[in-house]
């Protein structure tokens, strides 16, 4: 009598295993482009500054696809990639934009603009540790830390102080309201749609840095109607889901 051999788990190519890995560092380079922010904020150099945080922003937004290609959870299952994500998002999305803003005058002077800096910190290490922060859906749950968006709308707009900390503990306040936002390579409803208008957003980011010190005021403007489309799609889908419930 023969006895059939039970096939074994399959074994993934070192090809991609090593593709796997070179994807980690590409993720893990964000923490490098972070202390490059921080160097050149406090260098003064806030066009550099923001130039490093797009790069951050590109790489954060491409990473995920590339890991679901390449299948990262299954070739290199002993590292957890979704870690080293939230790690560089803290210190690109969070930290590094705070210290940007701290170091080119648009907080509050002493210690309430210490505060205001603060703030949005301890709101995105709560939100970072959340395990619903992304939902099984794909959104992000609750205002999903873009303080590097603000801080360039901030930076580009020349906005004051008072105005900035406004902004800023309004949001902090958003990261616990169950407002369900896009998650634009991933969220199914119109994805196609929001991934191409990202991508425009990215570009019109880099025009509008171009042309610094001067801002062409139509660029801005029509940056800004993506974030109005942004915020106005979330809103309107958190509460089409919720009327279904």
């Amino acid at each position: 009598m023969t006895i059939d051999a039970v096939p074994g788990p399959s074994v993934p190519s070192v090809r991609l295993r090593a593709g796997g890995w070179a994807l980690h560092a590409y993720t893990a380079s964000g923490t490098v482009l972070g202390i490059l922010v921080v160097i050149a904020a406090v260098d003064g150099d806030t066009v550099r500054a923001l130039w490093l945080l797009l790069a951050a922003l590109f790489i954060d937004g491409t990473d995920g696809l590339l890991a679901r290609r390449l299948r990262v959870k299954e070739t290199i299952p002993t590292f957890d990639g979704a870690r080293l994500d939230d790690i560089v998002d803290y210190i690109t999305y969070a930290f590094a934009p705070m210290v940007l803003l701290w170091t080119t005058g648009h907080l509050p002077a002493g210690t309430w603009g210490m505060v205001v800096a603060m703030i949005p910190l301890l709101a995105s290490s709560y939100q970072f540790c959340r395990t619903d922060a992304k939902t099984d859906d794909h959104f992000f749950l609750g205002f999903p830390s873009y303080w590097n968006v603000v801080a360039f709308y901030v930076i580009v707009l020349e906005l004051s102080a008072a105005v900035t900390a406004t902004i800023l503990l309004a949001c902090a306040v958003l990261v616990f309201v169950p407002i369900k936002y896009l998650y634009p390579s991933r969220t199914n409803t119109h994805r196609a749609l929001n991934l191409a208008l990202a991508g425009l957003w990215l570009v019109l980011y880099a025009v509008i840095l171009i042309d610094l010190p001067d801002r062409n005021v139509l660029l801005v403007a029509v940056s800004l109607a993506y974030i109005g489309y942004y915020l106005a799609a979330s809103v309107t889908l958190t509460l089409v889901q919720s009327k279904r419930q």
